[in-house]
């Protein structure tokens, strides 16, 4: 091994401790990898973001555009209408959601199959008095499966296409990835829905219904402003900032016969007010002492109970709560504290709670540090607080009223996107040419309004894959996947090459169950050729064995993102993933090897 080689070796190790720590953004990590991969030598500077106009990132970035549109136009809503007449057992009730999870990820992003479904199996779960965390799980697992039947279904089936064309001079097609992705698919599905949904840990299985995962008669208190209060005359505002160590918001102004929410933080306080609270015991006291109030010595379990019911109903005055999920990589919340939100200054809407993996968070709410997968309770105005969820970047975990499509464009949503597959695959225009003009046709049909553009893209992923492709490429050019396939042959050496096939794709499913798929897919290619050319074998069926292995990751909740999405509205833990996601792997790997051995024979094949 050369000097280069080594150095290398060590720069992609270093790199996967570092993916696998998540001390540090996966984006921000290969840009640091890319930046000594310069500095040593081992990419040339005049290539270092050649990766970065590669056509998988743009077909990546047009792809989860079309999504939002897709999801904007409401072209897949009507299938969700199905779910709510197949609940009356578990098991229909988690092959239909799987199913349907699955069949709308083969066109969209699975990210995107999944934000889009979420509400609708929590409101199911809710009507069938039934778990969130019997359906999720499947949920989030069918929609990943999915993502391997076609070549847009998730990044790395796009990211192999192109190395394949690298390689061989010709991409995967549209639906080459169908015939085994398609058949793994529905197999994994059936099992999840006949078997795995019941590997779930029972306490998960038998939790709560979403509604109690906050109970607001727990934060809600009331208190009156009796005559010589000190609160008299102050704002909402002022109160809040005189007493900013009690902890304490209010969320709503009681005014005679009268009830102010959204404005009221406007509204100057007067004699016989009625304040609603949320905060502690400890935090109340503090509070209702240092300005003078009174407990009421009771809760008024009227307007306890409509807060509780705008969980679910859309209020005549247009004041909802709403519960939203803070996504992975998407939401700049993530790392920040919630006192530094200032939600209600800034924007009119109240942080109501907070809640992690299902238990919901008793603290100083001002000290908490958001996480992905948080789970958030906000109260504002029905249009305000949409807007807010998306400028945090939170996705909504129930259907509560709110109807973001555009009706009446879902057909053209569905014809520029039809025009655009019809187009690449009679090969009239290269295929990122044509889903970047179907996206912009969504953009000039306001489908995906322009401010929406840019928060629909997953910009930690296109940086990853603009950082990595170089490297990936570095791993070629220097010989250093040829030393790996080489050590990898010998360990293995007269073994059947399907063994080591099989090899390749548990190998790729290990690494995708604790760092980035994309990233997972870029390292593993050229290792897969690396090891077809070896054996004197035709590299189509290792680089296929590499995109399904990538799109395997059921064992842990950080492997993927739809995984961690779920975790904190179905209640997991980080050990929940394994019981039904290494059987699940275990069987994706029995059914694949001899499907792909069928569809992509491991024909001798000569390399120059």
């Amino acid at each position: 091994m050369t000097n280069q080689q080594l150095l290398l070796l060590v720069l992609l190790a270093t790199a996967l401790v570092f993916f696998i720590w998540e001390r540090w953004r996966y984006d921000f990590v290969a840009l640091a990898a890319l930046v000594i991969a310069v500095m040593g030598g081992l990419v040339p500077s005049n290539e270092a973001f050649s990766g970065f106009g590669h056509p998988a990132v743009i077909t990546v970035a047009a792809v989860l555009i079309i999504s939002k549109g897709l999801s904007n136009a409401g072209a897949v809503e009507a299938l969700t209408g199905y779910v709510k007449v197949a609940t009356r057992s578990p098991s229909l009730h988690v092959a239909v959601l799987s199913t349907l999870g699955g069949i709308i990820s083969t066109v969209m992003n699975n990210v995107g199959a999944l934000a889009l479904m979420m509400p609708v199996a929590i409101q199911t779960s809710i009507e069938a008095k039934r778990s969130p965390g019997v359906v999720l799980m499947p949920l989030a697992f069918g929609s990943i499966l999915g993502g391997m039947v076609t070549l847009i279904g998730t990044p790395p089936n796009i990211i192999i296409a192109n190395y394949r064309a690298e390689v061989t001079g010709q991409p995967f097609a549209m639906f080459d990835f169908t015939p085994v992705g398609g058949i793994v698919a529905i197999g994994g599905v059936m099992f999840v829905a006949l078997v795995g949904w019941h590997l779930i840990p029972r306490a998960r299985r038998t939790k709560n219904a979403p509604q109690d995962l906050f109970k607001i008669q727990e934060y809600v208190t009331e208190v009156k402003v009796p005559i010589g209060a000190k609160a008299i005359g102050k704002s909402l505002t002022e109160l809040e900032a005189a007493t900013e160590d009690s902890d304490v918001q209010v969320i709503g102004l009681i005014r005679g016969e009268q009830s102010i929410r959204g404005a009221a933080w406007r509204e100057r306080i007067q004699e016989g007010d009625v304040l609603v609270l949320e905060a502690g015991p400890q935090g109340i006291n503090k509070f209702v002492s240092s300005l003078g109030l009174e407990l009421t010595g009771t809760q008024l379990q009227e307007e306890i109970a409509a807060l509780e019911d705008q969980a679910l109903t859309k209020k005549k005055d247009e004041e909802i709560l709403l519960e939203a999920v803070v996504p992975p990589d998407r939401s700049w919340l993530v790392g920040r504290l919630a006192g530094t939100l200032k939600l209600r200054s800034r924007f009119g809407v109240v942080l109501l709670g907070v809640s992690r993996q299902g238990t919901p968070y008793r603290g100083r709410l001002k000290e908490f540090r958001f996480k992905a997968g948080d789970v958030l309770l906000l109260q504002g105005d029905k249009e305000r607080i949409v807007e807010v969820m998306g400028l945090l970047g939170c996705l909504p975990l129930a259907e509560r009223g709110i109807h973001l499509n555009k009706p009446g464009l879902a057909w053209w949503a569905g014809g520029l996107f039809g025009v655009s597959l019809v187009s690449s695959m009679m090969g009239i225009v290269e295929l990122p040419i044509a889903l970047t003009g179907a996206a912009l046709g969504m953009v000039l049909l306001s489908i995906v309004p322009p401010r929406e553009v840019y928060q629909s893209v997953d910009w930690p992923v296109l940086v990853l894959l603009g950082a990595m492709i170089p490297i990936g490429r570095a791993l070629e050019n220097s010989g250093l996947n040829t030393v790996l396939a080489d050590a990898l042959v010998n360990l293995t050496k007269g073994l059947s090459p399907v063994i080591l096939l099989g090899v390749i794709m548990v190998l790729t499913m290990t690494l995708s169950d604790v760092m980035n798929n994309a990233a997972t897919a870029v390292v593993m290619g050229p290792l897969s050729v690396a090891v077809a050319k070896n054996l004197g074998v035709h590299s189509d069926p290792f680089l296929m064995a590499v995109a399904i292995g990538a799109s395997c990751a059921f064992l842990t909740p950080i492997g993927h993102q739809n995984n961690l999405l779920v975790m904190g509205p179905g209640g997991y833990r980080f050990g929940d993933y394994w019981r039904m996601g290494l059987p699940l792997e275990l069987f994706i790997v029995a059914v694949a090897i001899p499907l792909l051995s069928v569809f992509w024979p491991l024909v001798p094949h000569t390399w120059p």
